[in-house]
């Protein structure tokens, strides 16, 4: 992917998402586990995250997102500002998928894997035939929102709508989409190459 030979898709007369893209110029690469990883903001809080492009990011989901739902699903822990704005703009509620157990009667159990790591996560609040969308912040692997679904879908009865995410970083040979469910919709596809985060938009 070469970003200088990508057309800026355009939405009345704004670049869309250009603070995103200023904002992946110069991301930091760091190797977790022999793992490729860019640190920005919206992925990991680092060095802070800018209202303004967080606002820019949650307007550009609730323009291409199916949001006729019951909940807005995420989990933590940087899924939670993109979570927050989007409920609070649209008034859906939120519920958050949270690594600590709390024992609640229906509380769902799942497992997530990531790149580089395995976590124990809990679902609280979603019941049968509940329509949820998911939201996060980077896709790479597809682990966490698989494990997610397969729990709302399986377990609890849930029906996922939409899946929407900031960044999908999975490979160029594999798809990260949850197997009869809805295709997750990114704002940006990314990768790192030499050293630096290269980007593309998807078909407006």
């Amino acid at each position: 992917m070469n970003n200088t030979n990508i057309p800026y898709a355009r939405y009345g007369h704004v670049i869309m998402l250009q603070k995103l893209k200023e904002s992946l110029e110069g991301c930091p690469i760091v190797d977790l586990n022999g793992y490729d990883y860019f640190v920005h903001p919206l992925a990991d809080g680092v060095p802070g995250i800018d209202p303004s492009l967080l606002d820019e990011v949650v307007d550009r989901m609730i323009e291409i997102g199916d949001l006729d739902c019951d909940r807005i699903v995420t989990s933590e822990a940087m899924g939670i500002p993109v979570g927050t704005l989007l409920s609070y703009k649209t008034g859906i509620p939120l519920t958050i998928v949270r690594k600590k157990r709390y024992g609640l009667p229906g509380e769902t159990s799942l497992r997530q894997h990531t790149g580089y790591s395995k976590t124990d996560m809990f679902i609280n609040g979603i019941g049968r035939g509940d329509r949820v969308v998911l939201v996060d912040d980077v896709v790479s692997t597809g682990g966490t929102l698989h494990a997610i679904a397969e729990a709302l879908r399986e377990v609890i009865g849930a029906e996922i709508v939409d899946i929407l995410v900031i960044f999908d970083k999975s490979d160029r040979t594999s798809s990260p989409d949850i197997e009869n469910g809805p295709r997750i919709k990114a704002l940006m596809k990314v990768a790192i190459e030499e050293g630096r985060v290269v980007y593309q938009l998807p078909p407006s």
